[in-house]
């Protein structure tokens, strides 16, 4: 057992290795430009919708959560909202339609042009996702995608994408490293 803990360990430490030097390559114009896209959309009274499944939309409440509640510092709520949360609606549209559109009829219904869709994906190829991202961008909003496969359907589709190339779980921890960072960079522009 010792020797899966210190494995599971060294493959984080790994994927963060990899990933500062991805980032020392190219910069960090994926994050900060994340930021900034977040930052425009809700200065011009855009709203952010996030979406993803399992993990992903356990990530999608927590950061629905950070932006509209607080992360580090006071400032105004911001109108961010995870479409995971409500099981009355996850539960009928899967039932009445399919779990494909679990996703698609919230955007259908909610986003607006001008808004973000945030589409967590870490295969990138989550049908019901790809699917919300597909019409998102038809509605005229922005497409922002965190997954964990490099040139992925969801990556194509994105006006943004962030990938975190990795297991699952590794993908997951890079993940939230990284949309902690832009929830610190979009809070410090709507601090008191």
């Amino acid at each position: 057992m010792d020797k899966s803990v210190k494995k599971q360990i060294t493959e984080t430490i790994e994927t963060h290795k990899k990933l500062i030097a991805e980032l020392e390559e190219r910069g960090v114009e994926t994050i900060a430009g994340i930021a900034e896209v977040i930052i425009k959309t809700l200065r011009r009274d855009g709203r952010v919708y996030i979406c993803g499944n399992g993990g992903s939309a356990a990530d999608a409440q927590h950061i629905a959560a950070e932006l509209l509640g607080k992360f580090e510092r006071h400032r105004r709520a911001l109108p961010v909202v995870a479409l995971t949360t409500n099981t009355s609606v996850l539960t009928s549209i899967s039932n009445d339609y399919s779990f494909e559109n679990v996703f698609v009829r919230q955007v259908e219904a909610l986003v607006r042009k001008g808004d973000i869709l945030w589409a967590i994906s870490t295969s990138g190829s989550s049908e019901n996702v790809i699917a919300a991202a597909k019409l998102a961008k038809e509605k005229g909003a922005g497409v922002v995608a965190f997954t964990g496969t490099a040139d992925s359907r969801l990556e194509q589709i994105a006006d943004v994408c962030f990938c975190a190339n990795g297991s699952t779980a590794r993908t997951q921890e890079i993940h939230q490293l990284a949309y902690h960072i832009i929830c610190g960079l979009v809070e410090r522009n709507f601090s008191d």
